[in-house]
């Protein structure tokens, strides 16, 4: 078991859970929660006893943190996405990619760390007409990204395997989650899902695999606490097509040529609430969808809902995605059309935060 654990990214989402439930964890010595934003005061008051220390993990300072508190369990949840303002991209991408290696160095220097866990996501192995029916952890990625949080989730784990050869006797744990959904966190597929109209590509119906908020900080929490050394893809079982999530939302879909996706995405998104890079439009074209066996024969973990039942937990969260009138429908698709029929270019669109 670990005694000092210390959690990255504390001001967000899955670091705030999970340093949360190492908190309330008695085996759990202490728990140190790193963030270079001060978490909101509803988040801070369910920190319990973490011990928050607001600090940016790109200051070479964090490996003298690491020896006065003799850290044993590192758990980092790295800033994955594109920042929603383009001219903070830069500093985004430092913090999670830059901010990833400068917390490598910090270990590999350490000599009371003993457990490295890092939260990834399965955008890793890409997404195109060529994949295969269901990706497993030795497979590689369709081709290196050009762009997005899957390139920055890809150059961590690289990071990651040449800190492993460097560091053997530390045992690392990667984790691949996939998209996340559930009541309260805020992630693109939610956001997608509650346009009053959707767009979609033309003659594609990809195949979606989602992970519950809940199971993600659960296996998170597991692989602290545990010693699971490995790369394990997590999601919930089961798949739900991208037109029966729609369906189930009681949205509007609107088919279009897959090279206008960005554009119409851009013409009917609610109040600004999502723009598609056109990473997001390959996914929303191919899907993904990943095996889950090895973290459930090593872990002996099940995720408590499937694909379908987290897409369900979302919707059941959410009362305004109430199904629309016959009347509404029509309506927004005709507006929709039009506002689609009258953009005469594509315009520049970034990705929203993946959490």
């Amino acid at each position: 078991m670990p005694k000092v654990v210390l959690v990255t990214g504390v001001s967000r989402f899955l670091g705030s859970r999970l340093a949360a439930e190492l908190a309330a964890d008695a085996t759990v010595t202490r728990v140190i929660g790193i963030d270079s934003q001060q978490p909101r005061r509803a988040d801070l008051a369910r920190l319990g006893r973490t011990e928050f220390m607001r600090a940016d993990i790109r200051n070479p300072l964090l490996a003298r943190v690491l020896a006065q508190a003799r850290v044993d369990t590192v758990v980092h949840t790295p800033l994955l996405g594109r920042a929603r303002h383009a001219g903070s991209q830069r500093s985004h991408t430092e913090l999670g990619v830059v901010g990833t290696m400068q917390l490598l160095g910090a270990c590999q220097k350490s000599d009371s760390v003993r457990q490295l866990v890092i939260r990834s996501t399965t955008a890793v192995y890409g997404c195109g007409p060529g994949d295969p029916a269901v990706f497993t952890e030795d497979m590689q990625n369709c081709g290196d990204p050009a762009s997005g949080y899957a390139k920055e989730a890809v150059e961590i784990e690289g990071y990651v395997r040449g800190f492993q050869r460097r560091r053997s006797d530390i045992a690392v744990t990667v984790l691949r989650l996939a998209g996340l959904i559930g009541p309260t966190v805020d992630t693109p597929l939610a956001r997608y899902l509650a346009m009053p109209i959707v767009p979609t590509s033309l003659g594609f119906d990809p195949r979606l695999q989602m992970l519950h908020e809940d199971d993600a900080v659960e296996i998170m929490r597991r692989a602290a606490v545990e010693r699971h050394p490995g790369v394990f893809n997590v999601a919930g079982d089961g798949i739900v097509c991208l037109s029966q999530a729609i369906r189930r939302a009681g949205r509007v879909r609107l088919p279009v040529p897959a090279p206008a996706l960005t554009l119409a995405g851009a013409a009917v998104r609610n109040s600004g609430a999502l723009e598609l890079s056109a990473e997001e439009a390959s996914y929303l074209n191919f899907g993904r969808v990943v095996d889950s066996a090895r973290v459930r024969d090593e872990f002996g973990f099940i995720p408590r809902y499937s694909t379908e039942q987290a897409l369900e937990a979302y919707l059941a969260a959410h009362p305004s995605l109430a199904r629309l009138g016959i009347a509404t429908i029509w309506a927004l698709q005709a507006f929709a059309e039009r506002s689609v029929a009258a953009r005469g270019r594509t315009p520049t669109l970034t990705a929203q935060t993946q959490e």
